[in-house]
């Protein structure tokens, strides 16, 4: 594993059910009701506690000591030949699961030293033959899951530092895998799933694969087992379900399937001997927060521990689980197999999930004058109750909405509460990113859609947030008829999209439209010389930034970092091949003054992943997810009458050179297509969206920046 941290804002996260290469839809829904997991890093490393020579090791996480605290191969086995946690009981690691609210158990078959918690064919470096153990922990694990009726799953790191053939261990954890490494892998997924029973997940960490590799390594899966999810850690975006950093919550719209890994502590998954735990209260208020909130927004909760050499779970983190379950058992009407929050808009009081009949308010925090404000919601509502005490709640509703009343005595501080509103037929709130329509033409594009996300790239190390579905609700303010007409430039001519016109999804290929030239003046455009923010150089971030506030006379992208360089010998319609470190960027920048508010095409050519923005506005990004030497975008640049400020990141994940340029020789050209009209109401909700027609995967970006519908009267 590795740390990362999200943003704890408070968004809904609509969740589309998109089962990509999965045999069972049906078992992709039941794995998102779960909800809730249990994920376990155990291993020899749990035998250290984090400590090796006497001196605890903080350098990194402990379940990765052996490379961080520089453990010779050697060294390692003799401490595998230790590893015997006699006192490891699978019942009652079953037993705690379920007391803790969790539904699943999720645990490390393989970490990156390459120790098998299995008996395998393929090493002797297992449990069974290498430790004093002698037993098959996973088999005895599975065996206590199907006598406690939790579902199984396995995490399986991709990367094994015990493979002979295996890279030299890297910093990034993303380390190239050999064919032959791959093929080693593959036998140990199979012997997983062949002889432990169903199993629920597969959880894949780490390591850089081929896309072929990846999608060889998901249909072995899903031939093996079907009914199995795959994690996004497989890479090259052939996940059933999206997997978030380490301890990330989004602050965004997720479109796809997903779950937030958490830890207890950020220092570490595996054992850690020496770890300041703190009060059990605090991480119990903690814990249940990012749970409620990973489920406001959509996503499973998979809740992280580390047992101790011995086999013995922590005490702490045993107190604080059976905690956590006490209020699940109370609360769990407004847990498992709920909506996400059908809000679009943050409370700051706490969270909310729903049913088609329920709203659930979860008080995380007491609302200032008690009182709570839903705005926009209607439906008839049958009761309003303090979930699992059967204390009513005051209530009135109105043609703004719903106001809640939380009563004087609920001790929230204590205890977070949940109120329930129950409806006699459903309920509705106001949609997400309305737009209205009136007299004049409405135009409807990526720089004022509702986004929805999810994770793309190669490898762990190698990807950025992908949009990929884009939508509006149109509210007209006159009854009559609108045409769309949706127009779109050679970047996106030749794709197909499926079009959602109120509620109903076509299939539209962008083709055959009519061809016109933009109506813009060339010679009122300037194009100033090109800057470069120095040569590729390391700790830049992934493919994505933020792109804003630049200024050729300060350094970018830190105060640390060299001025802007002029490339007096650089110009535009030429690309430039610059060496490049691996996960490393750099930076193109060119003002360009315009006489007035006008639109013109520009070519931008890359090596990797790449990020266009226009006066701090992300136009386009995406990575380069089969490696080829280079791609090559056209972009719509919305010029503003004075200088704009044309920013190109290009980030490099894999080559050991870059292909760089920008183009203005571009072919100005965008195509309209006129559809069939629509007929609309006054006042009333008209859903609009696209996205890719049968992507690659359900996380590749939608990669269309220039597409734009115009509603017009």
């Amino acid at each position: 594993m590795k740390q990362k941290h999200g943003i704890l804002l408070l968004l809904v996260l609509l969740t589309n059910t998109f089962a990509f290469g999965q045999h069972d839809p049906k078992a992709l829904k039941e794995w998102q009701e779960q909800k809730y997991s249990m994920f376990i890093h155990f291993g020899v490393y749990s035998v250290l506690g984090g400590v090796w020579n006497g001196k605890p090791a903080t350098r990194n996480v402990s379940e990765q000591i052996q490379a961080h605290a520089g453990i010779y191969t050697d060294e390692y086995e003799r401490i595998a030949k230790t590893f015997n946690p006699e006192k490891w009981n699978p019942d009652s690691i079953v037993s705690l699961a379920k007391k803790a609210g969790m539904r699943s158990i999720v645990i490390t078959s393989k970490h990156h030293d390459g120790f098998c918690m299995f008996k395998t064919n393929t090493t002797d470096f297992n449990v069974v033959d290498f430790s004093p153990y002698k037993r098959d922990l996973l088999k005895e694990l599975s065996e206590a899951c199907k006598r406690g009726g939790l579902r199984f799953g396995l995490y399986f790191s991709l990367i094994d530092w015990h493979y002979p053939q295996a890279s030299p261990i890297s910093g990034s954890n993303s380390d190239y895998i050999t064919p032959e490494h791959v093929a080693y892998n593959k036998k140990q997924i199979t012997e997983l799933l062949t002889n432990y029973g169903p199993v629920s997940e597969l959880w894949f960490d780490m390591g850089s694969q081929s896309s072929k590799e990846s999608e060889e390594l998901r249909d072995l899966v899903h031939k093996l087992q079907p009914n199995c999810m795959i994690g996004s850690r497989i890479g090259n975006d052939m996940g059933d379900f999206n997997v978030m950093g380490d301890n990330q919550e989004p602050d965004y719209v997720i479109g796809v399937p997903w779950q937030s890994p958490a830890s207890f502590f950020d220092e570490t998954w595996g054992y850690r001997s020496f770890q300041k735990r703190g009060k059990e209260e605090d991480k119990v208020r903690e814990k249940l927060t990012s749970l409620i909130q990973v489920v406001s927004r959509g996503g499973n909760f998979l809740l992280n521990i580390g047992p101790k050499g011995d086999g013995t779970v922590v005490d702490f983190e045993t107190s604080v689980l059976t905690t956590i379950g006490k209020w699940l058992e109370r609360n769990k009407e407004a847990i498992y197999s709920t909506d996400p929050d059908p809000f679009h808009i943050s409370f700051k009081w706490g969270s909310l999930t729903s049913r088609p009949n329920k709203i659930y308010l979860h008080l995380l925090k007491r609302p200032e004058g008690d009182v709570i404000t839903l705005p926009g919601l209607t439906g008839k509502i049958k009761s309003v109750s303090v979930l699992a005490e059967n204390k009513k709640v005051k209530y009135s509703q109105n043609a703004a909405g719903v106001t809640i009343t939380v009563p004087a005595g609920l001790n929230i501080e204590n205890e977070f509460k949940v109120v329930a509103i129950e409806f006699v037929n459903g309920f509705q709130v106001p949609p997400a990113n309305i737009i209205q329509a009136g007299t004049n033409a409405v135009v409807l594009n990526g720089h004022n859609a509702f986004k929805h996300y999810s994770n793309s790239g190669i490898d762990y190390g190698n990807r950025y947030q992908s949009t990929v579905k884009e939508s509006w609700t149109i509210n007209p303010t006159q009854t009559g008829t609108l045409t769309p007409v949706i127009a779109y430039t050679n970047e996106e001519k030749g794709k197909t999209i499926d079009l959602e016109i109120n509620r109903k999804v076509t299939a539209l290929s962008l083709t055959g439209g009519d061809a016109e030239k933009l109506k813009n003046d060339p010679a009122a455009i300037t194009w100033g010389p090109l800057y470069q923010s120095g040569s590729f150089y390391s700790g830049v971030g992934g493919v994505h930034g933020n792109l804003s506030q630049i200024s050729i006379d300060k350094p970018w992208p830190n105060a640390k970092s060299p001025l802007w360089e002029k490339k007096t010998d650089w110009k535009n319609n030429e690309t430039y091949e610059v060496n490049a470190d691996k996960n490393s960027a750099t930076y193109l920048l060119q003002e360009i003054s315009s006489e007035s508010d006008q639109s013109c095409l520009v070519g931008i050519t890359s090596g990797d992943g790449v990020t266009v923005s226009l006066n701090g506005i992300i136009l386009a990004e995406h990575n380069n997810p089969f490696k080829e030497r280079s791609l090559k975008d056209v972009v719509l640049l919305p010029l503003k009458k004075g200088i704009n400020k044309l920013v190109v990141k290009y980030y490099n994940g894999f080559q050991k050179s870059s292909v760089i340029g920008i183009a203005n020789d571009v072919e100005q050209v965008m195509y309209h297509k006129a559809l069939k009209p629509i007929s609309v109401e006054k006042g009333k909700y008209y859903p609009v969206s696209w996205q890719l027609h049968k992507p690659f995967s359900p996380h590749t970006t939608l990669g269309l920046p220039n597409l734009s519908l115009e509603l017009r009267k």
